[in-house]
């Protein structure tokens, strides 16, 4: 086993660092490899499995707790948002804090284009040779699949969310239209911000205008039920902003705190409370997510339902993604070494069991490939279900979940290594990896 790692030693005493020695030990991580975030997106990639799975078998419609349960883990769609909005706002969030230039906007898009469609790409494409039907042949078709813009088609032909294999494509076209329209939103958040003086000032009205934000996104319910219902609108970016907007709250927070003057300001300690109180966040996070097993928040199935009900399945995602993520978004850098073991009572001080849980080996190999997870799994469910003869719901989830999750894995790994990792590599030659507004890894006292 190999030894406990040991706090450095002051320089000048010879005695172990403290926190009180070094602020920035209790500030929140905001630059480099973000472990803790990396295997909440692995446990929302899980999640969105076997909400597809269940669904598939039936399972979801079993009365009680167990089909409230498995219908429930569609909370993982929030999930991703929250952690696009924490990840992507970050050095917007930096420049309107320090008043200065955001990031290369066309540099940006570039990455996040060859992020998303190479492997969309190849999935979409056998997705639509299996099933696509007599419109295989449909230029248009395939235009609205190639570019996630199938979800603004009023009149689809297709049943459900999206075309027959691509059903849970609906939320990467709603992250897709926030990619695109992100630098908009940080460019009037950050003139909104210029109106503040100070750092605090400015931190301030940041946080005020996510807030607003989020509340035009309830007010976006509106026209999806007046004058007359239009369920296509529930897989539109308007409705889902309060779930970006909540990740990009978390990481104004992160980055204020850094810049907030003296060691013990109201937004330091925000961030420290939070991060040492895992526990209660996610006992809150559970909260919300038996609140969307009920129904209170909808139906077991991808139905808007009413205005209502639309409104409190809105308050759902937004608490459970805002209490699942903020512990892990605002948690300083970990120690360097493996995290501590579960069975330690190093590990539950100050929530390090977050870091333990999120940096376990399952989440370690799920988290780079949770991209293709989500990608392969209605083709991988739709080829299973076909080759054992099931109908729509029928079969068993237990069953099916085991067959499906390891071929999934299996796709989703030759895709990562064979397709997004060449993409990714190949986009570099193109764009610098940092761009304006990035910020590099602080050192000596926090600054003010």
């Amino acid at each position: 086993m190999a030894p406990t790692p040991t706090a450095p030693e002051d320089p000048t005493s010879g005695s172990p660092r403290t926190d009180a020695d070094d602020p920035a030990r209790t500030l929140p991580q905001v630059s480099g490899r973000h472990h803790t975030l990396d295997g909440i997106r692995a446990l929302a990639c899980l999640m969105v499995l076997i909400v597809h799975v269940s669904t598939e078998t039936g399972d979801v419609l079993t009365p009680g707790i167990l089909g409230g349960v498995l219908s429930a883990t569609v909370l993982a769609v929030p999930l991703f948002f929250a952690l696009s909005g924490v990840l992507l706002y970050r050095p917007w969030a930096r420049a309107a804090l320090d008043g200065t230039r955001g990031p290369n906007v066309p540099s940006y898009l570039w990455r996040r284009v060859m992020r998303v469609f190479p492997a969309y790409w190849v999935v979409a494409a056998t997705a639509l040779v299996l099933w696509a039907g007599e419109y295989r042949g449909s230029v248009v078709h395939w235009i609205e699949v190639l570019t996630l813009s199938f979800p603004f088609n009023t009149s689809p032909h297709w049943a459900g969310p999206g075309p027959y294999g691509l059903g849970q494509m609906w939320s990467l076209s709603v992250e897709v239209s926030f990619y695109l329209t992100l630098p908009l939103f940080a460019a009037v958040l950050h003139l909104w911000a210029r109106g503040g003086a100070t750092v605090n000032a400015r931190g301030r009205r940041l946080i005020g205008g996510l807030a607003v934000m989020t509340a035009l996104s309830f007010l976006a319910l509106i026209p999806q039920y007046f004058p007359e219902p239009s369920e296509h609108m529930h897989a539109w970016l308007p409705r889902c902003m309060g779930m970006f907007a909540v990740g990009m709250g978390l990481s104004v927070l992160s980055e204020w705190a850094w810049r907030e003057s003296g060691p013990d300001g109201p937004v330091r300690r925000l961030c420290r409370t939070i991060a040492a109180s895992p526990g209660l966040c996610w006992l809150v996070a559970a909260a919300f997510f038996l609140l969307e097993a009920t129904p209170a928040a909808g139906g077991r199935f991808f139905e808007p339902g009413n205005l209502w009900i639309s409104a409190v399945e809105n308050i759902t995602n937004i608490g459970f993604a805002l209490f699942m993520v903020a512990p892990a978004a605002l948690a300083p850098r970990p120690k360097d070494g493996p995290p501590p073991a579960l069975r330690t009572a190093e590990a539950w001080r100050g929530g390090a069991w977050l870091g333990s849980v999120m940096r376990h080996r399952v989440m370690v190999f799920f988290a780079p490939i949770s991209y293709g997870v989500f990608l392969w799994q209605f083709v991988v469910l739709y080829l299973w279900r076909d080759f054992t003869g099931q109908e729509i719901f029928t079969g068993s989830f237990w069953l099916d979940i085991i067959p499906v999750l390891i071929v999934t894995t299996l796709l989703a790994k030759l895709t990562f290594h064979f397709v997004e990792e060449p993409s990714r590599q190949w986009s570099r030659r193109f764009v610098s990896p940092g761009g304006r507004g990035r910020r590099p890894t602080p050192t000596g006292p926090p600054p003010r």
